[in-house]
């Protein structure tokens, strides 16, 4: 028979044994709803930022709902209808305008540009004025355009000989022609408008190529792309000393961005190719350069015998740069910010509390620029005002890093501006350096634009092109010089020009003065 003593124990025994048991399965239980918890919400950010990018629908099927059975009505409006119907708009438009609150006095039309040329129209009245007395004119001015025309320019060279000398020999004489490309039938302006409506207006050829017809010549496409081509290879000595001049600046931002790109190895699809920028901020100078990946092993390596400054977003491809000697490697605040704005959502109160440190950061800068301070006086405004506030930010990252998530939105922003705590501050030891990357940033916008019209490029030559065009193209607007004149008067002048003064073409470094 059981002791009743031996049954409790083992009663009281096994029961917090079920106790023990249902306190780690509770316990596993937390850990995996915390789990689920954590990437609920890292799901429900990641829908939030896919809404943020999506504008609209990109479906583009209509299907009809109409019933084929069903009788066709006449849609036709009779005139008696459509007369109705303008009669009441006007006077829905008078009523509305008599309603209007008076408005202050009208300071007057913007007068129009005293360079352009002016066309005189006199309008006499029907009337028979023979014995009429003129006391005055009403004038009139509106802003007129006129279509573009072509027109042939034939240029005639006489030909002339001497008389026989001596011996009985003649000597021919003859103007030189000067014309940028041999037995090419287009001129520098002709060619400067087909490489302006694609670079600078995101123009496809084929839409160019209309625009020709239009004028009433009508060209086959390889003709515009053979222009094109030849175009570039006329270029192609000035963009080598443009991008040796590039690389020698000693400040540079860096970016890159991606561009589609038709290969023979791949058909029925693009390459993925990429683009890397440079912005030269001292002589306001961008270099575009294609590479078929996004491998920094090409154009970082280029920075080997490099000595300055490189400022770049948070690729991890940039992040060995700060190793390097003789580089100094500066972030970007703006990116970082990104980071907290992402954030709001997560958690409004650190990341808000951050953003408006850095927005201080940013009023700080802008009161420089404003101001048009030196750079000197840039650099010292920086450490007496600037430093106290990024030693904040870092302050309170450290407070609070320890505090939440690591991969929520929060603790990603904190772990961004932590890894590259020295490379954000690093702007504070120049006045000629920036805060961010934003110039860069806003030079790959021409590509941006030009992706969505031409969608890809022909090649990977094709895609070097682009890159030479973008880079002359975006200096130019950068240095405030009118692409056009800039772009007709180098393909005129490139040929007669000596290696060693093709810099003066650069738009970085041209006098603005032969342009006009």
């Amino acid at each position: 028979m059981t002791n009743p003593q031996e049954y409790d124990s083992f009663s009281t025994n096994s029961l917090n044994e079920e106790i023990a048991l249902l306190k780690r399965n509770l316990a596993e239980r937390d850990s995996v709803i915390t789990k689920l918890t954590t990437d609920l919400e890292s799901v429900r950010f990641q829908n939030d930022q896919l809404r943020r990018m999506i504008f609209g629908s990109k479906r583009e099927r209509f299907e009809s709902t109409m019933d084929s059975n069903q009788l066709a009505l006449e849609f036709e409006p009779k005139a008696v209808e459509i007369e109705e119907a303008v009669k009441a708009e006007r006077e829905l438009i008078r009523v509305a305008y008599l309603r209007q609150k008076p408005k202050k006095e009208h300071p007057g039309r913007v007068a129009l540009p005293s360079h352009l040329p002016v066309v005189e129209t006199i309008i006499e009245p029907t009337e028979d004025t023979t014995e009429m007395v003129c006391i005055g004119r009403e004038i009139t001015e509106e802003l007129d355009y006129t279509p573009a025309k072509l027109h042939v320019n034939r240029i005639i060279r006489p030909k002339y000989i001497t008389k026989e000398d001596e011996r009985g020999d003649q000597k021919q004489v003859i103007a030189e022609l000067n014309r940028p490309i041999a037995k090419c039938i287009a001129s520098a302006a002709l060619l400067t408008m087909i490489f302006i409506n694609k670079y600078i207006y995101h123009l496809p050829l084929y839409r160019t190529l209309n625009q020709i017809r239009q004028m009433g010549v009508s060209l086959p496409s390889s003709t515009l792309e053979s222009w094109v081509k030849l175009g570039a290879q006329l270029l192609q000595p000035l963009y080598v000393v443009h991008r040796l001049h590039v690389f020698r600046e000693i400040y540079q931002m860096i970016d890159e961005s991606p561009i589609k790109v038709q290969d023979r190895d791949k058909p029925g699809a693009c390459h993925q190719g990429y683009m890397w920028v440079r912005y030269a901020p001292l002589s306001k100078s961008v270099l575009f350069e294609y590479y078929k990946s996004r491998s920094t092993n090409g154009p970082i390596d280029d920075l080997s015998t490099f000595n300055g400054y490189i400022q770049t977003d948070g690729y991890s491809g940039y992040t060995y740069l700060a190793l390097r000697n003789g580089i100094t490697h500066l972030s970007c605040w703006a990116h970082a910010r990104r980071y907290f704005d992402k954030a709001l959502k997560n958690d409004q109160q650190r990341a808000s509390h951050v953003m408006k440190l850095i927005q201080l950061l940013y009023a700080i800068e802008s009161l420089a620029r404003e101001s048009e301070m030196s750079h000197q006086q840039r650099y010292e405004l920086r450490l007496d005002k600037s430093l106290p506030i990024i030693n904040e930010i870092g302050q309170y990252i450290q407070q609070e890093r320890n505090k939440v998530t690591p991969k929520s939105p929060i603790g990603q922003a904190f772990e961004y501006c932590a890894n590259r705590w020295n490379s954000l501050q690093n702007y504070l030891t120049n006045g000629m350096l920036e805060i961010d990357s934003n110039l860069v940033e806003n030079s790959i916008r021409p590509l941006a634009l030009g992706r969505k019209n031409y969608l890809f490029a022909g090649s990977h030559d094709a895609a070097k092109d682009i890159a030479m065009f973008y880079s002359f193209m975006t200096t130019c607007i950068k240095n405030d010089i009118d692409p056009q004149k800039w772009l007709t008067y180098v393909i005129l002048k490139i040929n007669d020009t000596k290696t060693s003064q093709l810099k003066n073409l650069l738009p970085q470094f041209i006098d603005k003065n032969l342009l006009r």
